[in-house]
């Protein structure tokens, strides 16, 4: 077999392994995308369902999971729509906010957040904290960002978010009393910008 021959199997093995890492690699990266996709798994005290109306109604310290997302309140509402996409409501007791976490495509990256009422549409992959939110950017372990507003939207697919300080037609609080959104934004250090 001639040096030329060799160096073209060689080449082709190369261009087969490079492949095959590009498809595992973006296998993993689709990851977080594909929370919306899982099951809900969710805990409560009680639950009611309606299947005409493909309704659920948990209640009582609830716990729901789906892929990376986890959501925590009192009182879950969820509907199935034909399609098989679930919407979510979930609200807290009284005097306390129900909690959200995602983690972020492809980064060691966590996404959280707080808030009176809690919105989740799996279709448009869309989380709304509504009411003294709060929303929480961790690098890791470390919290890097933090919003506050009365009514914050994580786009996933988008990796957006906007906050506001004032619900529509709505009154500054205790939590916003200026109706002003509040932010601090760390710098991502030259190491991590890369990444």
């Amino acid at each position: 077999m001639s040096l030329h021959s060799n160096f073209r199997a060689l080449r082709k093995i190369f261009s087969i392994c490079c492949a095959a890492l590009a498809l595992a690699l973006s296998g993993a990266t689709w990851a977080e995308k594909a929370d919306r996709n899982k099951p809900m798994n969710i805990e409560a005290d009680n639950l009611d369902h309606d299947e005409l109306k493909q309704l659920s109604i948990f209640s009582g310290k609830v716990v729901a999971t789906k892929g990376t997302i986890v959501l925590r309140g009192a009182r879950l509402e969820v509907r199935q729509d034909p399609d098989g996409f679930q919407y979510g409501i979930l609200t807290a007791e009284p005097g306390r906010r129900a909690f959200f976490r995602q983690k972020r495509e492809g980064v060691n990256e966590w996404m959280e957040g707080e808030s009176e009422r809690i919105e989740y549409d799996s279709k448009a992959d869309r989380i709304v904290l509504l009411n003294k939110a709060d929303f929480r950017r961790y690098r890791g372990t470390v919290l890097s960002d933090q919003m506050t507003g009365q009514r914050i939207v994580y786009e996933n697919l988008s990796d957006q978010f906007t906050v506001d300080g004032q619900l529509s037609g709505g009154k500054p609080n205790e939590a916003a009393p200026s109706g002003r959104v509040r932010a601090v934004l760390t710098p991502r250090n030259t190491d991590e910008a890369g990444k």
